[in-house]
């Protein structure tokens, strides 16, 4: 090779190179790809690289580490790995549930962002063969002081309520928080859940060769290019101008689109099916391919197109929404296109699958790419990025800080912050009722949602946490702790605990410092799955949540779904009656790490917030199971866990919700760890009963330690009697602390700048 020559071939590996990174793609992963290739890619075949390696898609940062969470149990039919996880709920009926994030997409644009990510994981159930029955969401945005926070909520509250409304699909529960650490990168992160006869669940899997490729749906357009790259790189200020990634939702298309899957999953045409979300066409096709073993060829000309002039690259990367891929079985064309048409949607044979084990796709009669399937899905780069310990917080006394001179003071400072206030303003923007199944919403009354399984007397219960202070302070016990919340809130309501979806939301991957609470928070959450027989059957992984280089807290989302066998033996808030007895289940401790009193009371920040409560795992599945028994045996009338703010938040939360007075009588029973740490104490595993004896529930739970702490009155007030030997006691009318509690999100929405 001549001098020139070499100079040549060397600038076009460069440029080549440089292309690669454009696209997201690192020097390592460039080599790894011609290596693959055995050539340089073409830009057809390097965008589709781009999408199917970046970390939204292979999850190549965390995939190693997610293969410790537990799997498997008596009801999973299905765990990670398909649309979404599968649980057996008895009477040959399952569950179909995952949770999804949408997070790049709503700080751009809020509205669409929001709307499509619960079109998105509508899709993940219904593909299945599930009628979705329950949505849910969980979101965190920035302090209420940044400019765009308010601005934010409105869009992403309008989004959700816009698409769900329309779709007609309840929004049952979800959590709203307020952070300055999200002030760069809000989470919208999605769940839904669906129900499906067990005999008729449908997989991505089992494609076989020489069957037909569906497309059916929405044409395609060029909005969402690039959004599965997007979603797997930080924020620089300035990109929420990036609009042209996010795609544009129809939720009328979408309710069309669900009835007829459902229509054509009742006849025997389908082999495989999968939905066209991240990716878009790119990963839906590859994913049945690898799944199936089989190759795939597609002619891009016959993908019905909305715009004029649209290139391989940009039908292959486009994110358009309300699109499903199927492999129909042989000669199954016919069937499935009349259904479509009787619904007025697209449905076009675009292909072939084949033995080839190659993705083969051509437009205008000429190949446009050829590559093997295999290295874009299992064979994708799989890291074993370098973490660090995170560090370990030193304890956190509360004797070296002044005690408050008011009790009332405190609770009513604590129940109107953004993170306690009522988020009535947000969720009856939600239609709760749709369909007429929801027994009870988790924001209007319950710890948990509780939805009936149509025609029965049985239901689910559906909840989301994650307490994102416990993870920055301790990542191995905040996971465990978020595991643990979600089983202690699907006992409140009287409901077996039986799997959960997750969402971890984390900055970036490539800084041992991210990494080592990421490997950290899995880990717990994955002793805790284990121990408490919880396990994880689908999810999603966000990463590089961060703006110029300052991430967001960890935050690794849990979705519980529990079975309430009879629908006569539930709890909820809102029970409580004059002459109640309320009992505490579990132990008390000073427990003010990183609790709501010490963020919030005493204003401290970082390290001087201290560890998180510690979790006893065995502790929360004896004092869940004591509050099961509880609810099933009739002996009480309301339940709720106790957790931020302790147990004075607890019982003004059961007492706004019921519209009853409470006395709560500390003096004596808790007077080893005084008045204040009996209040606002996080101990973790507890849980608030009124019960229309106290010493009925003594004689249900056995061992389970419980303590009397009061009484439900019709006062109209909260009464705390501190010392009743010395008559102190403070006095906090129930309409005082329902104006701060209810009135803070519609002033703070309704204020103007």
């Amino acid at each position: 090779m001549t001098d020139t020559a070499a100079i040549l071939s060397h600038l076009k590996a460069e440029q080549d190179a440089a292309s690669g990174a454009g696209h997201g793609i690192k020097a390592d992963e460039w080599e790894r790809l011609v290596s693959r290739l055995g050539r340089n890619p073409n830009l057809v075949e390097l965008g589709i690289y781009s999408v199917m390696w970046s970390e939204h898609c292979s999850y190549k940062s965390s995939r190693r580490h997610l293969s410790k969470f537990p799997t498997k149990g008596p009801r999973v039919i299905q765990g990670p790995g398909e649309n979404a996880g599968v649980i057996d709920i008895g009477d040959g009926q399952a569950a179909i549930f995952k949770m999804e994030s949408h997070n790049h997409p709503s700080y751009i644009e809020p509205y669409q962002g929001a709307a499509t990510g619960v079109g998105g994981i509508l899709r993940d159930v219904f593909t299945m063969g599930a009628r979705p029955v329950a949505l849910v969401n969980a979101l965190r945005f920035g302090d209420p002081s940044h400019p765009k926070t308010r601005q934010l909520v409105s869009g992403v509250v309008a989004g959700i309520g816009g698409y769900g409304n329309c779709v007609g699909v309840p929004t049952v529960a979800g959590e709203t928080q307020f952070d300055e650490g999200y002030n760069g990168n809000i989470l919208v992160n999605a769940m839904a859940v669906g129900l499906a006869d067990q005999d008729k669940i449908f997989y991505a899997r089992g494609a076989l060769p020489g069957l037909p490729i569906l497309y059916v749906g929405s044409k395609t357009g060029r909005d969402g290019i690039h959004g599965a790259t997007m979603a797997s790189a930080e924020f620089t200020e300035g990109e929420e101008d990036n609009r042209p990634t996010v795609q544009v939702g129809d939720p009328f298309t979408e309710k069309l689109l669900i009835e007829a899957c459902l229509e054509l999953m009742a006849t025997d045409a389908i082999q495989s099916i999968q939905d066209m979300g991240a990716a878009g066409l790119t990963s839906s096709s590859v994913e049945m391919a690898d799944k199936g073993g089989v190759g795939i060829e597609m002619d891009l000309d016959k993908v019905p197109q909305r715009e004029t002039g649209m290139t391989a690259y940009e039908i292959m990367l486009s994110e358009s929404q309300e699109r499903m891929l199927m492999i129909l079985k042989p000669g199954k064309e016919a069937v499935a296109k009349a259904i479509f048409d009787k619904w007025d949607l697209d449905a076009e044979v675009i292909g072939i699958t084949t033995e080839t084990g190659r993705l083969v796709l051509k437009q205008f009669g000429e190949v446009v790419c050829d590559i093997p399937v295999a290295p874009l899905g299992e064979d994708a780069p799989n890291y074993d990025r370098p973490w660090t310990e995170p560090p370990k917080r030193p304890a956190f006394d509360i004797a070296k800080h002044p005690a408050p001179a008011n009790y009332a003071d405190v609770l009513v400072k604590l129940m109107s912050t953004p993170d306690m206030a009522s988020k009535r303003w947000v969720w009856e923007q939600y239609d709760r009722h749709v369909m007429n199944d929801t027994i009870d919403s988790s924001q209007s009354g319950g710890d948990a949602a509780i939805v009936r399984v149509h025609g029965t007397n049985k239901a689910l219960a559906i909840c989301s946490d994650c307490n994102p202070h416990y993870v920055s302070a301790d990542p191995y016990e905040g996971g465990k702790q978020a595991v643990a919340e979600a089983y202690r809130n699907l006992s409140s309501v009287g409901a077996t605990p039986i799997a959960i979806t997750d969402n971890l939301n984390f900055g970036n991957p490539e800084k041992p410092a991210t990494m080592g609470y990421i490997v950290k928070a899995i880990e717990g959450m994955a002793e805790a799955c284990r121990v408490l027989n919880f396990p994880v059957v689908s999810g999603n992984v966000s990463l590089y949540n961060e703006t110029d280089g300052k991430a967001i807290p960890p935050t690794p989302v849990v979705g519980g779904v529990g079975l309430i066998e009879d629908l006569s033996k539930i709890a909820t808030l809102k029970g409580a009656q004059p002459g109640d007895a309320l009992v505490l289940i579990g132990e008390t401790e000073a427990d003010f790490g990183a609790s709501l009193y010490a963020r919030k009371w005493l204003g401290l920040k970082g390290d001087d917030l201290g560890p998180p409560p510690p979790v006893d795992l065995e502790t929360e599945i004896a004092n869940a199971a004591a509050v099961r028994t509880l609810i099933s045996s009739g002996a009480v009338h309301a339940v709720h866990d106790v957790s931020d703010g302790g147990l004075a938040a607890a019982a003004a939360e059961m007492a706004l919700a019921g519209n009853v007075g409470v006395t709560l009588d500390l003096g004596d029973r808790l007077a080893r760890i005084g008045a204040l740490a009996a209040l606002f104490s996080e101990s973790q595993g507890r849980y608030l009963v009124a019960a229309k004896s106290e010493d009925a529930v003594f004689d249900l739970i056995g061992d389970v330690p419980a303590l009397y702490v009061g009484s439900v009155d019709n006062t109209g007030a909260i009464t705390l009697l501190h010392d009743v030997r010395k008559g102190e006691k403070t006095v906090l009318p129930l309409k005082t602390l329902r104006e701060v509690h209810e009135g803070w999100l519609p002033g703070y929405m309704n204020a103007v700048d």
